[in-house]
């Protein structure tokens, strides 16, 4: 008798917090679908940089924000990508001298650079890839409890998966808010990226962002912002 009450006492102590577990995951999935929180003046922004024109639309972006706003940035490339990050630290420079706000040692105090396990290589076979993503997951979450953005920022390669995965849970948990804003390559004309359509389809992203109406058309949770390049 005393092993049956000790059953039942389990079973509603994990119903109990399964209970929990889906009305906190509905909660962030209400509220991430919602106009974004309202920010203190400044937020902690973390960026991620993909190689090539990934890159270089990224910076793009970041070439308009609002820099006194939108500080600290950490960037984050794939640990393969070295060229990402050196593009990264020069247009922070330049930022620097251009609002003449200090000199380049005052770099540190507005930006940090940081690259991350690289969850699945070009041409390496899916099986290895689930070793590999793992680690990443857990490279992203040591990247997420160090620098724990308030914004988050990417436009399209892997490297963003892990880190906004992490983020998501990050939520759900508790531990911390950390906004998604995803703006799919311009790459992309007809349909999403691999990373864009999982984050679309899984609800990871707060806001997303395409640069053609005919995406925006057949995914209609997307917002159209037209070319940012």
């Amino acid at each position: 008798m005393e092993g049956f009450h000790s059953q039942v006492s389990v079973t509603i102590l994990i119903g109990f917090v399964v209970s929990i577990v889906v009305f906190r995951l509905a909660y962030v999935l209400y509220w991430s679908g919602r106009p974004l929180r309202t920010f203190s003046q400044r937020v902690s922004t973390l960026i991620v940089l993909g190689s090539g024109g990934h890159t270089a639309e990224m910076l793009s972006i970041v070439n308009v924000l609002e820099k006194d706003r939108f500080v600290p940035r950490f960037y984050i490339a794939a640990g393969t990508d070295n060229m990402s990050l050196q593009k990264a630290r020069v247009l922070e420079e330049s930022l620097i001298q251009k609002e003449e706000i200090g000199n380049k040692k005052d770099i540190e105090k507005i930006a940090c650079f940081e690259q991350i396990y690289r969850s699945r290589e070009v041409g390496q076979s899916y099986l290895t890839s689930i070793y590999t993503t793992l680690v990443a997951i857990l490279h992203a979450l040591w990247l997420m409890l160090k620098f724990r953005p308030e914004v988050i920022i990417c436009n399209g390669p892997g490297t963003c998966i892990p880190i906004c995965l992490v983020a998501f849970i990050f939520k759900v948990v508790g531990i911390r808010w950390s906004s998604i804003f995803y703006i799919e390559s311009i790459a992309r004309v007809k349909s999403l990226s691999l990373s864009g359509l999982l984050l679309y389809k899984l609800h990871l992203a707060d806001q997303f962002y395409v640069q053609w109406p005919q995406l925006q058309r057949k995914y209609q949770r997307a917002h159209y912002v037209g070319c940012l390049m």
